[in-house]
């Protein structure tokens, strides 16, 4: 009962993590490094997972993968109530969280380093790989480790796309709620253990890079 919802959320969690890392990364330096018509717009539609209720969320998913969507109808891809799905929920849940860490890590690079590697001949691809994303590495790696915590403890939007299927889309938290209705508190009590130790590490992981980027700011 225990380990086969903590080897979904591990599957979860790991696909949704690289999500998270490529689509975070390249849109937080567009952000940082652009500046276009409609920005704010932008910004503001890729933070709304944020601040909006896991279960509207989840709505809008159902409304992009279900039927009359076109990644059902025009492809035939039949995600809901499926693993994928619930990697896709995690994704855009935890998104805002690295692209914004990427964006405001990035933003803060030394424009004053970054001429002198143009003046080097450095392109602007070599200037990115070589010199904005190391000197920024922690806080784009503080954002990506509170990006992996919060898409495993994703809940409601979860639910909304995959349902709570053991063996099948319960994932860790699913299966803590269900634990609880049906009033097997010692189950639940192993599992939120397990979640808090993972949170707990990511957390202090995060807090670690960010007291080592205070001082290298000294």
């Amino acid at each position: 009962m225990i380990w086969e919802p903590s080897l979904l959320s591990l599957q979860v969690t790991i696909v949704a993590s690289g999500l998270i890392l490529v689509l975070g990364l390249g849109l937080g330096i567009w952000l940082a490094r652009t500046d276009f018509p409609g920005q704010i717009l932008v910004s503001t539609l890729l933070n709304l997972p944020l601040v909006l209720p896991p279960s509207v969320v989840g709505y809008f998913l159902l409304l992009a993968l279900g039927r009359g969507s076109p990644v059902k109808e025009w492809f035939g891809i039949d995600l809901l109530f499926t693993w994928h799905a619930g990697a896709i929920a995690s994704t855009v849940v935890a998104l805002p969280l690295m692209v914004e860490s990427t964006r405001a890590a990035i933003a803060n690079v030394s424009p004053e380093l970054e001429a002198a590697a143009r003046t080097l001949g450095s392109t602007e691809l070599e200037l990115l790989w070589r010199i904005t994303i190391p000197v920024a590495y922690r806080g784009i790696l503080a954002g990506f480790g509170l990006s992996v915590a919060r898409g495993l403890g994703e809940f409601g939007a979860t639910l909304m796309v995959c349902g709570s299927i053991p063996g099948r889309t319960q994932t860790l938290p699913l299966a803590i709620y269900d634990a609880v209705q049906s009033q097997k508190y010692d189950l639940a009590n192993v599992m939120v253990l397990i979640m808090t130790a993972i949170a707990f590490t990511l957390l202090w992981w995060v807090r670690l890079l960010e007291r080592q980027k205070e001082k290298g700011d000294r």
